[in-house]
């Protein structure tokens, strides 16, 4: 033991190894309803309970601590019932210590209008439509009621990629709330934890931490992370906040999240942690185990006698095979989805003593990247990528385009009258999600508090990578959004030729992206609509050109046609004009592969302001358009916008002129390209 728990009656908290070479911490947590070993990982029972989970279950998988939402159990049942069973433990027969969040997350992304000032956030009830108040004073009267061990102060939450007034503004009144939360606590014997905010400015971060260790709380929590941040962005900034967060109080990285995430942020300090992922991608059919993660949805489980993992003895691997679950996945059957997240609770449960034990014995330096690697696998029996030995002679064909497997193995469509593959040197889905899905920072988007559609337009559907990476980016915000919903989208597909699409879903096997009920619904009927009615997707098919004028006004326009050499009419300056005035309703971003210059000049013909986008695959740079001046400024990422080096370079590039200029308009063309708007910004 290294360190003496505190004196604090309410929650003590034992420091009871540090791993050499390591940050990560083993402790014990010692509340009204027994002692918690830490590293813990809390289930999420929202509702008072865990979904398709009994408090048997839950107590087989080992687990030891819970979190119950305030927001969600004051809308229903309401603080009259915690009243007369006096407390969460009676009414849902756990016996063991409750962690309840205040309901500042749910706040934030409530998909409806809500007034948020000094007082606390004004709300309506998804139940009944009755207007609520919560305050840090009537959060904390809730979490009495409900009889927590642990409580949680009222915080605002932002967007971790939020600018720095924006992030100051809400870290300033979560502080001023913090300090109202400790003064309504009074006497109650239940534990309250203050949470550091600040977005992903650092020098916020550090203000926060330092303004809260000063406050006489039981804990401290990491909060407004996983919301549009990448995880690299995450994990400094837990390790960041770590270092200046006192050593004798738990850490608590709030709604993180996946087995590796989890890993990471033990290796950074950090004691505590909850997230939806174990039952929410349960009910997918994804499970979590030694042999990487697996989808059960897919059709080689369909005859497996084997366990889903031989190394877990939890009930469901004990008890039936693959072959079983795989149907119970497919038929919908709630049994399937509480088998696999009792087995995936489980799975976590047993990293959690296993990282604990490790850190106890001082290996968890050696530990961490033998773990981190074997988190990271894939499905290592079944992999999505077949062996090179079954190579196809003859690739299957339809149309003007056939299957292409790749050096490195992975499979793409390739148009044989052009030799152009769609996704050449780089996995369709990695592809697809660095330059689309990453760099219009979607995730984050879908998380704003925001009435208006999003709107997408998928311009070039080919074989569906690009709009799947926008449904499965969609469904990852549904999922991890804990009781709120995320923005409304409309993705809108362009395509005149399906053979694309009906080559791969042919050969689906070769295309994990398509193993969803989506792209079929697609094909047979030109639209899919989410569960949730928040994701509408639709196929134009034919001529994009014919759309423009009628299509929705976009808001981001993933711009992926064939080449200028196979699809030439789809790169013009007539065109992307065309694009342009349908983009004066509101802001839009468009984003393209190309980094070529004649595909760069004819967006700054057509009025965009063009910046370098991220490299992808071969190309070192791709481009991004914006149809306002300070889109690039505005944007999550701040990619630069071309300057007066690439005018330099465009002066002597032998494709200065779009081939539709002629030479009696070349020079008015050059001036109006001189004169952009963007270059005159930047003169």
């Amino acid at each position: 033991m290294i360190h003496s728990p505190s004196n604090n009656t309410r929650l003590q908290f034992t420091l009871e190894a540090v791993a050499p070479g390591s940050r990560a911490r083993a402790g014990t947590l010692q509340t009204r309803h027994g002692a918690v070993p830490t590293p813990v990982f809390m289930p999420v029972g929202t509702q008072a309970t865990v979904k398709a989970q009994t408090v048997e279950s839950l107590q087989a998988t080992g687990t030891r601590l819970l979190l119950a939402n305030t927001y969600h159990l004051l809308l229903r049942p309401g603080i009259e019932v915690f009243k007369k069973f006096a407390g969460i433990h009676r009414l849902m027969n756990w016996s063991g210590p409750v962690l309840t969040d205040s309901g500042g997350f749910q706040i934030f992304s409530l998909p409806h209008s809500r007034e948020m000032n000094e007082s606390g956030a004004r709300f309506k009830s998804y139940v009944d439509g009755k207007s609520y108040l919560l305050s840090p004073e009537s959060s904390i009267e809730m979490q009495q009621a409900i009889g927590s061990d642990i409580m949680m102060v009222l915080d605002q939450c932002i967007p971790s990629m939020a600018d720095y007034g924006q992030a100051q503004t809400a870290m300033e009144l979560t502080h001023r709330w913090a300090r109202r939360s400790l003064a309504a606590r009074k006497d109650s014997p239940a534990a309250l934890f203050g949470i550091v905010q600040g977005a992903s400015h650092v020098e916020l971060r550090k203000a926060s931490a330092a303004f809260l260790r000063e406050l006489p709380f039981d804990g401290l929590a990491i909060g407004g992370l996983a919301v549009g941040e990448t995880h690299a962005e995450r994990y400094d900034l837990t390790e960041l906040v770590t270092e200046h967060l006192p050593a004798d109080l738990p850490r608590y990285l709030m709604g993180v999240g996946t087995p590796i995430d989890i890993l990471e942020a033990v290796e950074r300090g950090v004691d505590m942690f909850d997230c939806i992922i174990p039952t929410q991608l349960a009910q997918r059919g994804v499970a979590f185990t030694s042999h990487g993660k697996l989808q059960l949805r897919r059709t080689v489980h369909k005859f497996a006698e084997e366990p889903l993992d031989a190394q877990c003895p939890c009930q469901c691997c004990r008890d039936y095979s693959r072959a079983y679950l795989h149907h119970l996945i497919k038929s919908d059957e709630v049994l399937g989805w509480h088998l696999l997240g009792l087995h995936n609770l489980a799975f976590y449960q047993r990293l959690m003593v296993e990282m604990r034990e490790q850190i106890v014995a001082g290996n968890f330096a050696g530990y961490y990247p033998r773990k981190r690697a074997e988190l990271l696998r894939a499905d290592e029996d079944n992999p999505n990528r077949p062996p090179k030995k079954n190579k196809l002679a003859q690739p299957p064909r339809l149309g003007d385009y056939e299957l292409h497997q790749s050096a490195k193995g992975f499979h793409s469509i390739r148009q044989v009258s052009s030799g152009e593959i769609m996704h050449s040197v780089s996995p369709p889905s990695e592809e697809a999600n660095r330059l689309y899905i990453e760099q219009s920072a979607l995730a984050a988007r879908l998380r704003e508090t925001n009435d208006n559609e999003l709107v997408i337009w998928d311009v070039g559907l080919g074989a569906a990578t690009n709009a799947m990476a926008v449904v499965q980016c969609f469904e990852r915000c549904y999922a991890e959004i804990d009781g709120a919903t995320p923005r409304q989208l409309r993705l809108i597909s362009f395509e005149l030729d399906l053979d694309p699409l009906l080559l791969a879903t042919k050969h689906s096997a070769y295309f994990p992206h398509l193993h969803h009920g989506a792209p079929s619904k697609i094909l047979a009927h030109g639209s899919w609509q989410h569960d949730s009615q928040l994701l509408r997707w639709e196929l134009r098919r034919g001529d994009f050109r014919d759309f423009i004028d009628s299509a929705a006004p976009p808001d981001f326009i993933f711009y992926d046609p064939f080449s200028y050499k196979a699809d030439s009419e789809l790169w013009t300056g007539e065109i992307f004009a065309r694009v342009f005035q349908r983009c004066s309703v509101k802001p839009a971003e468009l984003y393209t592969y190309s980094a070529s210059t004649a595909v760069r000049v004819a967006l700054l013909s057509a009025g965009f302001c063009v910046a370098q986008g991220v490299g992808t695959g071969p190309k070192s740079e791709t481009t991004i358009a914006f149809s306002e001046l300070d889109g690039a400024a505005q944007h999550p990422l701040k990619p630069q916008l071309l300057d007066h080096k690439w005018l330099t370079r465009w002066r002597r590039s032998a494709a200065k002129f779009p081939a539709t200029i002629g030479e009696n308009e070349q020079m008015q063309f050059a001036a109006a390209i001189e004169g952009h708007r963007q270059f005159a910004q930047t003169a």
